[in-house]
C-alpha cells in the first residue's frame, strides 16, 4: 500500500510526498506534531498538518535566514532567536566563533524534544553552550527587552495558531526596541505566489515598515514550501543589506554553506516584477 502525506497549498492545489512510515505523532498544548520518513526528502516535520522542514531542503531556509544578516552586520555578539524549535538556525549560528550569546524563545517545549530525538541533523544546534533556551511566548519575552541584541531572527510558523502574535505591529515595534542602535531583524515572510499567502506577506511587511525605516525583502527557492518561492524580511536601523555587505570579510571565515554565498546574497534582494508591484505601495 502506498502512503502519502498531502498538504493543501490552496483549495485547488495539493502538495504530496510519498511516506515510508510515520515516526511520531503527538499533541502538545499548542499544536499537533508529526514526524514522517520519506524516500525523497528524508525525515520531515509537520505542525498542525503544515510542512515545517525536511532533511533534504532545510539547509536552504536556515542558510538564508541566518547568513544574510551575519554577512552584513560587522559586530554581532548577542542574538535573540524567536521560534526555531528545530534548532537549524542555531546550527548555522554556532559556526560563528565571535558570537557571545544566543537567546532562543520557543513557545512549545515538545517541538524541541521531538526534534532532538527525530531530527538531530538540525537539533544539534541546541548543543552550543552559548544557547540559552527560554520556553515561553516570544511576544511576551521581547516586550521586556530594550537595547539588548545586535540581531533578532524571527523563525516563526505561519501567521495563525501559536505563531499569530509574531506578525503584529506590536511585536515588530518591540523587536525594534530590543535591538541596539545598529541592530538587524530578519524574519520568514511567507510566499508571494498564491493569493492568501501574498496577502499575509504584504500585511506583515506593512506592519514592519511602520517600525523600521529601512526594510527590504529577499527570496529563496525552497521546494517543499508553498509554490517553492519563499520570502524573508531584512529590517535594520543602520546597515543596508547590499551596500553594507562585507563579502570579502565573510568569505574569509571559510564557512561554505550548502546554499548561501555572497553573490547569491546580492541577487536575492532583486525581486521579480510581480513581487515589486505588491510592495510598491507599502514601501
Amino acid at each position: 500500500m502506498d502512503l502519502w502525506y498531502s498538504e493543501f497549498h490552496t483549495k485547488n492545489v495539493r502538495f504530496s510526498i510519498k511516506v515510508e512510515k510515520q515516526l511520531y505523532s503527538g499533541q502538545s498544548g499548542f499544536q499537533r506534531i508529526d514526524v514522517f520518513e520519506s524516500p525523497e526528502f528524508g525525515r520531515f516535520l509537520t505542525l498542525d498538518g503544515y510542512m515545517m522542514l525536511t532533511e533534504r531542503d532545510e539547509f536552504i531556509y536556515h542558510d538564508m535566514i541566518t547568513h544574510v544578516p551575519m554577512a552584513v552586520h560587522p559586530r554581532v555578539r548577542n542574538i535573540l532567536v524567536i521560534g526555531a524549535g528545530d534548532g537549524g538556525v542555531l546550527r548555522e549560528l554556532s559556526k560563528y566563533p565571535y558570537i557571545e550569546s544566543i537567546d532562543v524563545v520557543e513557545i512549545d517545549a515538545m517541538v524541541v524534544e521531538v526534534c532532538k530525538k527525530y531530527l538531530p541533523q538540525t537539533a544539534c544546534g541546541f548543543e552550543d553552550k552559548r544557547v540559552r533556551l527560554h520556553i515561553q511566548d516570544g511576544l511576551k519575552f521581547v516586550r521586556k527587552c530594550e537595547n539588548e541584541y545586535d540581531l533578532i531572527i524571527v523563525d516563526s510558523t505561519d501567521p495563525f495558531g501559536p505563531g499569530e502574535g509574531l506578525f503584529t505591529k506590536e511585536f515588530y515595534g518591540n523587536c525594534f526596541k530590543a535591538l541596539r542602535e545598529d541592530g538587524i531583524m530578519v524574519n520568514q515572510h511567507e510566499s508571494p505566489f498564491y493569493k492568501d499567502d501574498a496577502i499575509a506577506m504584504v500585511r506583515a511587511h506593512k506592519r514592519i515598515v511602520e517600525s523600521f525605516e529601512l526594510s527590504r525583502m529577499y527570496q529563496a527557492h525552497i521546494p517543499t514550501y508553498p509554490s517553492g518561492h519563499w520570502m524573508f524580511g531584512f529590517s535594520t536601523k543602520k546597515y543596508h543589506p547590499i551596500k553594507d555587505l562585507r563579502a570579502e570579510e565573510w568569505n574569509k571565515l571559510g564557512l561554505k554553506p550548502q546554499y548561501y554565498n555572497t553573490n547569491l546574497h546580492k541577487g536575492a534582494f532583486y525581486l521579480p516584477t510581480y513581487v515589486e508591484a505588491m510592495l510598491e505601495d507599502v514601501e
